[in-house]
């Protein structure tokens, strides 16, 4: 392939302006096709976005011909079936995070993938922003010695304005989304600490529904040891009041500590009694660096950005936290 050219199958909120307009902005990359199940909405949204074709029908836009590569961005429900229709048909796949609603259902598709050849990328795309980045030189530099330990809270309240507004509120339902917001929010964060420590030796947590305002499990608190003996423990809550609002993660080594957001643009050293911060700004498509990466790797041209073999880390850390009460 001398160019990537993209079709979207579900171009719902997430495709409005964190990923879909960057398709476009990216090289050797253009966006092609969409499909939504509701017509009138998949129509809408070509006429906007000046997207030349539009469908109803996912596997109508996997086997036009024109579209070489198919970014995935339906509800998690989806995720497994149309991964596999389009390995099926031979063309490399992007899809959302979290890959899928559980570790067992990632292995299949990292599986098919292997199987028939086909490039299998997943969008944990703050691996590929500026501020994330910083993070992983500032700990590869050993700017704070040896990493001991990190920790996370991430507490919200019901209507955090973190998570994308949508008519149905499918991510509350853990028969479409995998679980609750944890399972929307938590896989930016995960995956992050494993990008930066590496792989998971051990995990294990609990869930609970304490607010009892859903069927998804609103508290989430779980423990990781990871291979190099780095420790991390996190903290999810989507049931606090307004004002206990947190979104912290601190790492913490031999000679000092990082300390950022996950949902932010700021890092702060802290090293030698006195603190350094970092400030980046905030990017108009936040998925644009990962697309760029991914459609690199496409086109045969970098390396995979996030492969199916780490998303499945996540995946199965998520599955250790909530299947204990």
């Amino acid at each position: 392939m001398e160019s990537i050219k993209w079709g979207i199958i579900g171009c719902g909120d997430v495709t409005e302006v964190k990923s879909g307009p960057a398709f476009n902005k990216v090289p050797n990359s253009s966006l092609v096709a969409v499909m939504r199940r509701d017509a009138a909405k998949a129509e809408d949204y070509a006429r906007r976005h000046g997207v030349p074709k539009w469908y109803s029908d996912a596997a109508q836009l996997i086997n036009d011909p024109e579209v070489n590569a198919i970014y995935i961005a339906t509800p998690p429900l989806q995720h497994e079936d149309y991964t596999l229709m389009a390995i099926a048909a031979g063309k490399p796949v992007y899809v959302e995070k979290p890959m899928t609603l559980n570790a067992a259902a990632a292995i299949r598709m990292n599986e098919a993938a292997t199987h028939h050849g086909v490039k299998l990328s997943v969008a944990h795309y703050r691996r590929a922003q500026p501020v994330f980045l910083k993070i992983k030189e500032l700990l590869d530099s050993n700017a704070i010695g040896a990493v001991r330990f990190a920790s996370l809270q991430m507490l919200q309240p019901p209507s955090s304005k973190l998570i994308a507004s949508t008519g149905n509120n499918w991510r509350l339902d853990p028969a479409v989304s995998g679980g609750g917001l944890f399972h929307d929010l938590a896989p930016h964060q995960l995956d992050l600490v494993i990008y930066f420590f590496g792989a998971p030796q051990y995990a294990a947590g609990i869930a609970l529904n304490q607010a009892g305002l859903s069927p998804a499990d609103d508290f989430v608190t779980g423990h990781i040891l990871f291979e190099n003996d780095v420790a991390f423990d996190g903290t999810w809550s989507f049931a606090v009041a307004k004002d206990e609002q947190v979104d912290q993660c601190k790492i913490t080594g031999s000679a000092g500590s990082i300390s950022f957001p996950v949902f932010g643009s700021k890092v702060t050293l802290h090293k030698d009694g006195l603190s350094e911060t970092f400030t980046f700004d905030a990017l108009p498509h936040v998925q644009q660096p990962m697309i760029a990466a991914v459609t690199s790797y496409f086109l045969g041209q970098g390396p995979n950005p996030c492969s199916g073999e780490q998303a499945i880390l996540s995946m199965q850390v998520m599955d250790s936290f909530t299947k204990r009460r």
